[in-house]
């Protein structure tokens, strides 16, 4: 196999005395394939990397290189912030309003994956319309002024079903996911080479003139590269050299590939990069951290888990110390997996603890106090990535980054990695007290401007406000879906049939039937189900029998259950449902799910004559759109006795405002829910965590999906739920608390959302206040002024600044001692 021409070269910057790795744009090419026959680190040796005209356009100030220090763009060495934002995890309505945030936030990229089987559902069939307006989104942001890392892939993960690929490419002869595998590669290419494209008519690279200076091909390939043996690596060398004959004109990355080939970056992704990172396999390129988890994954079953703005802001600090020069918080919005677009057993809330919400709203303190890292990294830039670095040790526990410039400007890091107890250090001869766990930044190597564990920000307090309570019976119908019998059944095979396979990811059901007979009558028997996921339900003669799930540690799982059988025939009806497709790990294209065993009374029924039924009828016909919903008779709620599997319908009114819409489902149990027409993901309130309470009951309406009356709200209620417990609520900022000490900052900020006054002052304490803004009470020292000098500053105003000095208050309550100011205050809409 003749080996394809790949252009690679090296730039020498001179001012840097590094090499400068730039890309040429031109025509996407179509590669069959790219053979390997050199080292893994480097995907061709011609002398010649880019065109002229691409190294004459960097020189001019154009387009986008990098070297050993930091991605350079139109010519200038940059650290850079970046947030992952998912345009189909929120809606076209929203994406002004969230770019502009992690503009205000202080970020200068925004960084998306590109969701392949949301754009290829069906092969050679795409859809980039609505959430899925891939260039709509990359232009929003280029509007805004700020840059773009897309991350191709095509794989992603993400918590996303099939970690991003369309299901078709499971049925293609032959295929391996992401190894050398040529029906792979094909399809793979195709798809990448096909984004490429559309990016490059709509001038959306930097070297365009357009706002995306980095891509990415493949995804954490490494925690499975061994796997696949040799095809492992050959797979990476054949990706990296693909993409780079596809001439974006921008660098490309591989995150968590410490074999990347040159010219590909490798990437950190993680919670402790600063720590964990060995390093970019080559001098010449830069160090960057693509995933800094700002939360942590949520699944049903489990418990909502945080990670602290202090934390988060510690390893930024640290990463950056060790010349990290790109650091991208994953999320930084999350949104909501509308629809079956979660991954196996993730909530449809995504990453909600991430620094804007899943709804839009910014989360305090998180939001505020990166804003404040980033500014004040931002401030000592230039020494950063010009200055010679050298370290210090200041303890056992306690080091010093210090960078010097040539004109002697000099930036320090000084760090405490003591997770217990705050150091007093000296550095240049000046002592100074690093808080436990925490890095000091000195912009001049003198004066403390940051440091990562104190907060000098609001915290704010969102709450849910009832709306409208849909608990009036006579609004609500019902329609009880049909369980099948054998005889009704159009598909048929003498084993146990795949759920995957048989679904196609169009569905999250399917059941499964055969027919039992039995000489005698009212028999008890042990019906026994093994099955691999997700969701199992019995029918005996229509009758509901039971239920038993899984969870995201454990899919296998086993229904045991005493059924009775008449005499003569019985129908056995069993209902896999899952919760998402996996999206993750080797061989993907293997996983599968659904029932692998069936015994009644030790008789196995595996192998056995089964019919099957692909979905529900209720979704074949689409009741829950405006067109599909005549297409059955619904009854009157509560008409017959409650059963499992029941769709139920009512219509509400949208809240008035502009404040976020949720639906509280506590009342119900598990299902999917639709509003107009469009799905907004799975509920599951039966399965609690281990504190006895569900994972997720608020459920996420864009306002974009909402007509101001006459809202036609659909769900599919696989357990016992009652709809009369429905709730629709909006979500607001009620609350801000600041909590700050003299020793941190010289005033505090109190501050509303827009559109928003602060209405009452609830606590306020100049003095030494005990507790935090959780949890707060009037200390030893105490200002008898604070309420009436913060109210007389405060009400009435969208924000106000208080200087903590004794002179606002009247006086100093407790000389000598070191004062701080605890303010709580009610926002209120104008």
């Amino acid at each position: 196999m003749a080996t394809a021409g790949v252009i690679v070269g090296m730039l020498v910057a001179a001012a840097a005395a590094a090499a400068v790795m730039m890309v040429g744009i031109g025509a996407a090419v179509d590669v069959d394939d790219v053979g390997v026959h050199h080292h893994s680190r480097d995907i061709g040796n011609s002398a010649n990397y880019t065109s002229t005209a691409a190294i004459d356009q960097a020189k001019n100030g154009g387009g986008v290189s990098y070297d050993g220090r930091s991605v350079i763009i139109n010519g200038h060495h940059r650290i850079l912030f970046s947030g992952s934002i998912h345009y189909p995890r929120s809606t076209p309505q929203m994406w002004p309003s969230l770019i502009s945030k992690a503009k205000e936030g202080g970020l200068d990229v925004i960084q998306t994956y590109v969701f392949w089987n949301l754009h290829e559902p069906q092969q050679g069939q795409f859809d980039f319309s609505g959430r899925a307006d891939i260039v709509r989104f990359i232009k929003e942001i280029h509007a805004q002024g700020l840059y773009v890392t897309l991350r191709i892939g095509p794989f992603i993960e993400s918590e996303w079903t099939y970690g991003g690929l369309p299901f078709w490419l499971h049925d293609v002869p032959g295929i391996v996911f992401r190894s050398d595998n040529r029906p792979f590669k094909d399809h793979m290419q195709k798809f990448a080479a096909k984004i490429v494209s559309m990016m490059k008519s709509e001038n959306l690279y930097a070297s365009q003139g357009g706002p995306i200076i980095l891509s990415q091909i493949e995804n954490e390939y490494q925690t499975i590269e061994s796997d696949f043996g040799d095809k492992g690596p050959a797979y990476v060398r054949w990706a990296a050299a693909m993409a780079v004959r596809l001439q974006t004109g921008v660098p490309w990355l591989m995150c968590k590939q410490e074999d990347a080939p040159d010219p590909v970056i490798n990437t950190c992704n993680g919670y402790r990069c600063g720590q964990t990172f060995k390093g970019p396999n080559s001098p010449n390129k830069p160090s960057m951290w693509t995933e800094n988890w700002t939360s942590f994954l949520q699944v049903y079953g489990n418990e909502t888990k945080k990670r602290s703005a202090q934390d988060i802001a510690f390893h930024v600090a640290l990463f950056i110390a060790k010349n990290g020069s790109y650091v991208n918080y994953y999320m930084y919005h999350g949104g909501t997996n509308f629809g079956r677009t979660a991954a196996a057993f993730v909530t449809t809330s995504y990453y909600d603890q991430a620094p804007i919400d899943e709804y839009g709203l910014i989360r305090q303190p998180k939001w505020g106090h990166l804003k404040e890292l980033h500014a004040t990294i931002k401030s000592c830039s230039q020494t950063l990535l010009t200055g010679v670095q050298q370290t210090f040790s200041l303890g056992q526990h306690q080091k010093a980054y210090v960078f010097q410039g040539k004109s002697k400007e000099c930036t320090a890091f000084l760090v405490n990695k003591n997770r217990t107890h705050a150091a007093r250090v000296k550095f240049q001869n000046t002592s100074y007290i690093l808080p436990r766990w925490s890095v000091s930044i000195l912009p001049d190597c003198k004066s403390v401007a940051f440091n990562t564990a104190k907060l000098r920000v609001q915290r704010n307090t969102r709450s849910m406000i009832l709306s409208q309570k849909l608990n009036s019976t006579d609004k609500w119908k019902e329609y009880k879906e049909t369980i099948p019998e054998f005889d009704n059944t159009s598909i048929r095979a003498d084993t146990l049939l795949d759920h995957l396979n048989m679904t196609k990811d169009t569905s999250d059901y399917l059941w499964y039937t055969f027919r039992s007979s039995l000489n005698t009558s009212n028999a008890r028997s042990m019906l026994n189900v093994h099955s691999h996921g997700h969701v199992l339900y019995a029918y005996v003669n229509g009758v509901h029998q039971g239920s038993a799930h899984g969870s995201h540690g454990n899919r296998t799982f086993t229904l045991e259950k005493p059924v009775i059988l008449h005499k003569g025939s019985n129908n056995i009806a069993l209902l896999s449902a899952t919760v998402g497709f996996p999206d993750s790990g080797a061989f993907l294209e293997r996983k599968v799910a659904g029932i692998r065993k069936v015994s009644i009374q030790h008789n196995d029924f595996t192998n056995y004559l089964w019919g099957y039924q692909v979905g529900l009828l209720g979704e074949k016909l689409e009741i829950y759109t405006d067109n599909g919903l005549n297409r059955i008779q619904w009854k009157k709620f509560g008409s017959s006795s409650r059963r499992p599997l029941t769709w139920y319908k009512t219509s509400f009114d949208a809240p008035e405002g502009s404040d976020p819409v949720v639906l509280n489902l506590g009342s119900m149990g598990k299902g999917q829910a639709w509003v107009n027409g469009q799905g907004i993901g799975r509920y599951w309130m039966s399965f609690h965590t281990p504190k006895a309470r569900p994972s997720q009951t608020r459920y996420h309406i864009p306002r974009s999906f909402l007509k101001p009356t006459g809202n036609l709200l659909v769900l599919l209620e696989e357990e016992m739920g009652y709809p009369t417990g429905i709730t629709v609520n909006t979500v607001s900022i009620t609350k801000v608390c600041h909590y700050v000490s003299e020793s941190h900052a010289s005033a505090a900020q109190i501050s509303c959302p827009q559109n928003q006054k602060i209405s009452q002052i609830l606590f306020a304490s100049f003095g030494t206040p005990l507790g935090d803004c959780k949890s707060y009470t009037i200390g030893n020292c105490h200002s008898p002024n604070s309420r009436a000098i913060i109210e007389k500053a405060c009400l009435g105003r969208e924000d106000c600044n208080i200087n903590l000095s004794k002179h606002i208050f009247g006086g100093d309550p407790c000389p000598g001692i070191t004062k701080s100011l605890l303010v709580d205050a009610r926002c209120s809409r104008h």
